[in-house]
């Protein structure tokens, strides 16, 4: 009964979902509707956009996942550092707004030439490929789960629901979708904390069993990694098409502004929540009310629900499991968007068909997330890692090399193409190479945060090639383009 409770919950709620798309398809009249809500949006669908997009599968699962194993509560400062990336992209916030832009490679096309726009593109999409898989992998987890049906046909429903929604209503539907599963995961979880806490008899028994490091808030992470860590999100916050189009889609530079401020609250007041619940777990484990078997039988990662359903009401636990699965598709109905939205924008209309309409424009882009979500869905079939380490490394990828011209570009005249493509091209060949070769090795030292030296030789290679190749012209205008 309580299962069949649990499954109705879940299944009304991703209806819904779906209602959304349904009703936001109604309000799409065109491409710039669909890309980026006819750029009409507050600053409080703003915050909860922003914050729902970004608080996903690794906010979630994985920090539940790091607080139970090693990191106790210092696990919350994956969450609180994107809090902190938010309030410095405050201060960018008025000039992505002003540059009227749909897409990143559309300002780096406009800004520094057609070649620069196509290689960025492309540099953007295949992230984006990994960010929606994993989403997929971190939502099929808790379908799996909760309805005790194999992984793979989880994977399916989540990817069939979220590629149906995303493409019916554009960034109106993720946008009005966001909206409530923020608030559906904050709330969610905060609601498991007494419930658990109950389970483990209490907070005071929680501290008499866990180790004393526990609650070390630099057990996990060392002030450096922190460091790193707003480094990581401020860059891809930035350039990710994901983040950035919910400031090209503000009213204005005031709206795009006090929406980031308040995304970075709800950050800050969410981040230590799945932190507390994985300690609650250890604690649990550690009294022998759980076994470790039961969730090494699973997977570490599926800690947080059996922690539910072993401790909560089947109908409170309902909807945590909604809120989980919100947190992880606003997250991955961003990242369709995001790349469809680049396919369409700047190769297709760029490069393919110049002259393509509005509305053909838009349907391409719908055809284009279908397709990035067939790829994702059978990644994630076949090959489901570590959530956060495929966060980290599509973060990382996209960020090295594009992150200087683009900020430096609103500011300084002197950027050229010759710079751009130099410091797209060393960036992301330093991420890869530090990533997937050298295994974080470099000149003999291990390198944590293969973001910071991918930065380091893009802005290096930017200015020196930027100085030797000038611009012909010095401004940092775009040149006009179409809507």
């Amino acid at each position: 009964m309580a299962n069949g409770i649990i499954v109705v919950v879940v299944v009304a709620y991703l209806l819904f979902m779906l209602w959304i798309g349904w009703y936001s398809s109604k309000r799409i009249t065109t491409n710039t509707d669909f890309m980026l809500a006819g750029r009409r949006l507050g600053p409080f669908l703003m915050a909860g956009t922003l914050a729902a997009t970004e608080i996903g599968g690794g906010s979630s699962l994985g920090v539940v996942q790091q607080g139970m194993q090693n990191h106790g509560i210092s696990a919350a400062w994956y969450i609180i550092t994107m809090g902190l990336a938010f309030v410095i992209l405050t201060f960018l916030a008025p000039k992505f707004r002003a540059s009227t832009v749909k897409t990143v490679p559309e300002y780096f096309r406009r800004r520094y030439g057609k070649s620069a726009g196509v290689l960025t593109a492309i540099i953007m999409l295949i992230p984006l490929i990994g960010l929606t898989e994993g989403q997929f992998v971190a939502s099929a987890t808790i379908l799996s789960t909760m309805l005790g049906i194999g992984y793979k046909p989880a994977i399916v429903i989540v990817a069939v629901v979220v590629t149906a929604y995303s493409v019916m209503g554009g960034l109106w539907s993720v946008t009005m979708t966001d909206f409530v599963q923020v608030f559906m995961i904050v709330i969610g979880m905060i609601i498991a904390i007494p419930f658990a806490l109950s389970e483990a008899g209490g907070w005071g028994n929680v501290v008499a069993n866990v180790p004393p490091e526990t609650f070390d808030m630099f057990k996990g992470y060392s002030p450096m990694a922190v460091i790193s860590l707003v480094i990581m999100y401020v860059a891809t916050f930035t350039v990710g098409q994901e983040a950035v189009s919910r400031y090209y889609a503000a009213r204005d530079g005031k709206a795009a502004k006090q929406g980031s401020i308040l995304a970075a609250i709800i950050n800050f007041v969410y981040a230590f929540v799945p932190a507390i619940l994985g300690i609650i777990t250890l604690a649990l484990i550690n009294m022998g009310t759980f076994s470790a078997e039961e969730f090494a039988s699973v997977g570490p990662r599926y800690a947080l629900p059996v922690l539910a359903i072993r401790t909560m009401p089947a109908l409170i636990c309902g909807l945590l499991f909604a809120g989980i699965i919100s947190a992880t598709m606003s997250s991955s109905d961003s990242d369709l968007l995001g790349a469809g939205s680049i396919f369409a924008n700047d190769i297709y209309r760029a490069v393919i068909k110049p002259n393509a309409e509005s509305k053909e424009v838009m349907r391409v882009t719908q055809i284009t997330m279908v397709i990035v979500s067939l790829i994702a869905m059978a990644a994630a079939l076949f090959n489901p890692a570590s959530l956060i380490a495929i966060l980290t490394f599509a973060f990382t990828l996209r960020a090295a090399g594009t992150f200087f011209p683009y900020v430096l570009g609103h500011y300084w005249k002197g950027g050229s193409l010759a710079g751009t493509i130099a410091s797209v091209i060393s960036g992301s060949v330093v991420v890869v190479y530090l990533e997937k070769i050298s295994k974080g090795m470099l000149f003999g030292m291990k390198v944590s945060q293969p973001i910071i030296p991918g930065l380091l030789v893009g802005l290096v290679f930017f200015l020196i090639f930027s100085k030797v190749m000038p611009p012909k012209e010095q401004t940092t205008e775009l040149a006009p383009e179409e809507d």
